[in-house]
């Protein structure tokens, strides 16, 4: 077999209207883990390296071509005539590919690059399949369309309104998820009629078409249900979020992190943890999160787009946003927030703060309830903190400002202009002093009031 006979192309089918989960945005394009569902399935399907890649769209085919970015053909089907015209629309994609097809679905996110390698590898097998059947064997066979098989060959498929009492049955159940060479696929796709309980074309049929040109046809099953489980409601979506952030937990602990609540951290698809990692309750993860070694996170902390260097404690109750980098053994404290923000080596924020569009140089110290104030209602400013500067608390640093190293700002200033290194800078207005005022006041106002009382 030549490389082009070798070489894989994929189909994801993502024309559904997906009416199940009453929104806007298009079905795949939900997020588990912060990454859009059709994003996880392609990311698996990257592994095999596809020389190319169709998804078939209807309902909400722009939101597709903006998410997808160009990295796949768009196909339209319309009207939506069932599974077998849709793949049908990707003739025109793959044409001149003579090489394997996978077709997978949208909202089926899990299939591992395992399970798509071992489809085409029982391809390759002496009895050469027609068409190679992804299937599974749920504790629930619910409504699924069942394949009738005697040791991996596949006798018939069947939707399940087609079915009679005896294939109900039969716990083997289609997936959905095939693979064939694009020669077989086209010619067969052709066949498929819609004489059918839906008045559809189902892909199912390109099986027994096959079947009955006297060509094997095989069944590759896949060992864990819930990889293949679709995801057509919020029930759904919410049901595959927690099998994912199970996974990820059990993988998070056995990697060397320490999750004190497991079930209450959550995690997205990219979040990097090192070892000895201590994670308390509660701590919520966003994309784009890596944390070093021997770092703790205290609870309902918040992260992401962060950077938290070895030996660095976040919290409690701290928020890193996009571009907070913390270095090596610096420390946020309860009601810190940071936001592009570089926390330099030894740095400290323990309490009530907001440092955004800053650096801090290493071992500097920010006092409680000091804020950069970054933003002018037009434009975003930085602040520089030199290298073991002091900011008194309740401070204000307005930017573009500069507190050079060593320098100390005394608490309640609000500070607008440059402190040079090694300075003191107070900015507070003169307090006023009146000796006795006060009890003059309470004795008057103590008078009134029993005044009105008699």
């Amino acid at each position: 077999m030549d490389s082009q006979e070798n070489s894989l192309a994929v189909i994801v089918l993502a024309a559904g209207k997906g009416t199940r989960m009453k929104s806007d945005l298009h079905k795949v394009l939900h997020p588990i883990a912060g990454r859009a569902m059709i994003d996880h399935l392609l990311a698996s399907v990257a592994e095999l390296a596809p020389e190319r890649q169709v998804v078939i769209a209807g309902h909400g085919k722009e939101q597709l071509e903006k998410a997808l970015e160009g990295r796949a053909v768009i196909a339209l089907q319309e009207p939506q005539r069932g599974t077998a015209h849709a793949v049908q629309q990707a003739e025109e994609a793959l044409s001149g590919f003579s090489g394997q097809v996978l077709i997978l679905y949208g909202d089926v996110p899990f299939v591992t690059a395992a399970t798509m390698r071992a489809m085409l590898a029982r391809m390759s097998e002496a009895d050469a399949p027609a068409v190679v059947v992804l299937g599974f064997e749920p504790e629930d066979a619910l409504q699924y369309g069942r394949i009738l098989a005697r040791d991996g060959v596949i006798e018939k498929m069947v939707e399940f309104k087609d079915a009679s009492e005896a294939e109900h049955a039969t716990r083997l159940c289609n997936s959905g998820l095939m693979a064939l060479r694009s020669a077989d696929l086209f010619a067969l796709l052709a066949r498929v009629t819609n004489d059918n309980a839906q008045g559809e074309y189902y892909l199912p049929d390109v099986v027994n078409i096959a079947r009955g040109d006297g060509r094997t046809c095989a069944v590759v099953t896949c060992e864990n249900a819930d990889e293949v489980a679709g995801i057509n409601s919020r029930a759904e979506l919410a049901a595959a979020e927690a099998q994912w952030q199970q996974v990820r937990r059990e993988e998070a602990m056995a990697d060397g992190a320490s999750l004190r609540d497991p079930g209450s951290v959550w995690f997205s698809w990219d979040t990097k943890l090192g070892r000895d990692v201590t994670i308390e309750p509660n701590v919520f993860f966003g994309p784009g999160v890596s944390v070093a070694d021997n770092v703790t996170i205290r609870a309902f902390s918040h992260l992401e787009g962060a950077e938290v260097g070895e030996g660095c404690e976040v919290g409690p109750f701290a928020r890193l946003r996009p571009g907070a980098v913390m270095k090596a053994k610096s420390k946020v404290g309860n009601f810190v927030e940071m936001k592009k923000t570089v926390l330099g080596e030894g740095a400290k924020a323990n309490h009530l703060t907001y440092m955004g569009d800053a650096d801090v140089g290493a071992g500097a110290n920010i006092g409680a309830g000091t804020i950069t104030c970054n933003y002018d209602g037009y434009f975003k400013y930085r602040t520089e903190i030199g290298p073991r500067a002091f900011i008194g608390s309740n401070s204000s640093l307005i930017a573009p400002v500069r507190i050079g190293a060593d320098a100390i700002v005394g608490a309640g200033s609000a500070v607008s202009r440059d402190v040079a290194d090694g300075e003191l800078r107070l900015v507070r207005a003169e307090q006023l002093v009146k000796p006795g005022w006060a009890d003059r006041f309470h004795d008057a106002m103590k008078k009134k009031k029993a005044e009105k009382k008699g």
